[in-house]
Parts: structure tokens; C-alpha cells; sequence
């Protein structure tokens, strides 16, 4: 037999404003409905509030000191993602801007160049004048830097430089505090960092790329995977630029080259050389030889996840039905003559007319 129990109170009643007789158990009853409803709704306050944090920190420079224009270009290029890619041009001073406007009748959103010749009497002032220029006229700025040995002198050649190899003991030496090699290493970062706070203090922001291909084999800092290797270069440069040079208008773009098979030309798989999330804001991959693959597509969205993504250099641009499978690149990069010695007219046509490709003047960012 169930007992029940009425327990009558005397209760303030708010509509009579009085003392009424109640069952407090009534009560208790409606009191955890209340309670519970209330808890629902503080939790899903918390829960919006944390989704909405998230997605602020989504947008937000690994950088905390960024400068304004960088975080609205990072908003901006996340804003995109999947929706839009940027045209984009490298080298040359403006010459290739200007072959991509005599082929398509626009000109592209992002304009690159590189520090490569940047020696103490090198061209790095050069740079900065036509990034500063090109800025003013409403280009994204995108730098990179083919950096030369540590060991060798200015001005670095190339393929006796840049393309040099390094032995075990010598790349030890590079990443170990004091070493000489670690020295000239640091005299090297801070002559660019100089020319990186001019464009600071003129308020242009700027997509860096150092580093890029560290997957292949045809780098002094390639094919060097883990913690001591290209991912510890890495972690050296954004320490001595953000917390020692303050440069804090840089969006740090990771670079890595479409992973191939071909003899002594190889790239490998991204995961081993990627530095982390904390030190980079995008990811991007270089591609020639057509190497739109899905499957590297699929495994650097893996490694982003989430962040911004981009095909930051390419030769023969992506077909249209390439770009609609693979609609997360922010923007694609064309190096420097390959827009039109390895594409024709009609193949950078269909890019750029496309509604989803952005040249200089469809949109504004800042």
C-alpha cells in the first residue's frame, strides 16, 4: 500500500500577496522542475558562451600581440574559406601582375616576392618599397624567404647555397644556443626582421612563409622531420621574430610541398614536419606538376583542422572541377613566369572567371 503524503504549509502565495495553505510536496515538486529548467538554462548559456569564444579564437593570430591588420586579414581569410579563393602572382617586381592583367583583363588579390637576395647589400629595401607600394594600391602581401646556409657568405648563390646540403653536425650546431653556426644564423633572421619591422611600422601585414618545401629534398632545411629538425628551425625563427623583434604583423604561413614519389626530387608526407598549431596560422602546400591529389588534399584539412588553408605556390593552376572538389584553399599563388609558360590562356581564363575567384578590387578586407 502507498502512503501519500500531504504536508500542508502555510506559504507566501505572490498572487494573493498572503499566507496560503499548500502541499509542500506539490511544491518541492514544481520547486525541481524550476530548478532543473533553470540549470538547462545555464548550461546552454555556458555552452553558447564557449562555442562563441571558440570561434573568436578561431580567427585569432597564434600571435596574441598581433597587429589590428593582421587579425582583420586572418578574419578576412577565414571569412573565404570555402566560399572564395584569392588570385595571386609571385616575383618579378609587378612584370607577372601585369602579364596575369594582359591575359585576363584583372589583375590578382595577392602579390609575393622574397627576401632571397637580402645580404646586407642585398635587395631586401627593394622589397619592402614594392610591398609597401602594392599594399597602398589594395594587395595581399605574401613574403617568403629562400634563405641561404648559416656557414655561407652573402650574396647566396642558389644552388651553391640555398640548395646546399648540411651535415647531421652541422645542423646540431644550427639549432643549439651559441653555437657560431646558431650565431650566423641569428645575423641572418635579424637582417630580414629589419626590413619585417618596416613593414610593421607602415601598417602593412604580411603572409610569412619561411621555410617552404621543408618536406622535399631540395633544401638545406628540407626532409628533416620531429622535434629537432625543420619543426625546431621553425620554433627558433617565431620565438627570435615575436617575443625578441616584436614583429606582430605577421600571419605565419606554413608552406609544405604536394607529397611525390619522384627520384631525387621527393616530397614527403606533411604530418612529420608540421611545427604545431600554436605556432601557425595557415596551412598551405606548393604544387607542380599538376599534383592536385585528394588524398594530400584530405590529409593536410586533417592537420589543420580548421585552420585557414592554401595553395601557396603552384605552377599549372588547378582545373575548376579541382578547385570545387577541394574548395577549402583560401588562395592560390602562381610563381612568377609559370602564368603563362605552363598555362594557357584560356586555362588561367577559366580560373579567373570563375564568381568564386577574387581579384584585386572585388573585395575589400581592411
Amino acid at each position: 500500500m502507498k502512503y501519500l503524503s500531504f504536508n500542508k504549509q502555510k506559504v507566501y502565495d505572490p498572487k494573493t500577496k498572503g499566507l496560503i495553505f499548500a502541499d509542500v510536496t506539490d511544491m518541492e515538486t514544481a520547486a525541481n522542475h524550476t530548478a532543473r529548467f533553470m540549470m538547462r538554462n545555464v548550461v546552454l548559456v555556458f555552452l553558447v558562451f564557449v562555442s562563441a569564444n571558440l570561434f573568436a579564437q578561431s580567427f585569432a593570430p597564434v600571435n596574441k600581440n598581433a597587429t589590428p591588420e593582421a587579425k582583420n586579414l586572418l578574419k578576412y581569410l577565414y571569412s573565404i574559406s570555402g566560399k572564395s579563393i584569392l588570385s595571386g602572382e609571385h616575383g618579378g617586381g609587378n612584370r607577372f601582375l601585369d602579364s596575369t592583367k594582359a591575359i585576363t583583363g584583372k589583375y590578382p588579390a595577392l602579390w609575393g616576392s622574397d627576401f632571397i637576395w637580402s645580404g646586407p647589400d642585398g635587395g631586401g629595401q627593394k622589397v619592402v618599397n614594392e610591398a609597401i607600394a602594392n599594399y597602398k594600391k589594395g594587395y595581399i602581401i605574401a613574403l617568403m624567404w629562400h634563405q641561404g646556409r648559416p656557414m655561407d657568405n652573402p650574396p647566396y648563390g642558389f644552388r651553391e647555397s640555398v640548395q646546399a646540403k648540411m651535415t647531421d653536425e652541422e645542423w646540431a650546431q644550427l639549432i643549439t644556443p651559441n653555437t657560431e653556426l646558431n650565431k650566423r644564423w641569428l645575423a641572418q633572421v635579424d637582417t630580414i626582421a629589419y626590413y619585417l619591422k618596416e613593414l610593421q611600422d607602415a601598417h602593412v601585414p604580411v603572409l610569412w612563409r619561411p621555410y617552404h618545401e621543408m618536406n622535399g629534398v631540395w633544401f638545406w632545411w628540407g626532409n628533416r622531420p620531429g622535434k629537432n629538425g625543420v619543426q625546431k628551425l621553425w620554433t627558433m625563427m617565431y620565438d627570435r621574430f615575436v617575443n625578441y623583434h616584436h614583429l606582430n604583423n605577421l600571419l605565419w604561413v606554413w608552406g609544405a610541398n604536394g607529397p611525390r614519389d619522384i627520384p631525387l626530387d621527393e616530397a614527403y608526407s606533411y604530418k612529420g614536419f608540421y611545427p604545431g598549431a600554436k605556432y601557425v596560422d595557415v596551412l598551405g602546400t606548393d604544387i607542380y606538376h599538376s599534383d592536385y591529389e585528394q588524398k594530400d588534399y584530405n590529409e593536410l584539412l586533417t592537420l589543420a583542422n580548421g585552420k585557414v588553408m592554401a595553395l601557396t605556390e603552384v605552377g599549372e593552376l588547378p582545373k575548376p572541377e579541382i578547385l570545387a572538389a577541394q574548395p577549402r584553399w583560401a588562395w592560390f599563388m602562381v610563381w612568377t613566369d609559370f602564368i603563362w609558360k605552363y598555362n594557357t590562356r584560356g586555362q588561367v581564363n577559366a580560373i579567373y572567371s570563375r564568381p568564386e575567384t577574387i581579384s584585386l578590387g572585388d573585395q575589400k578586407w581592411y
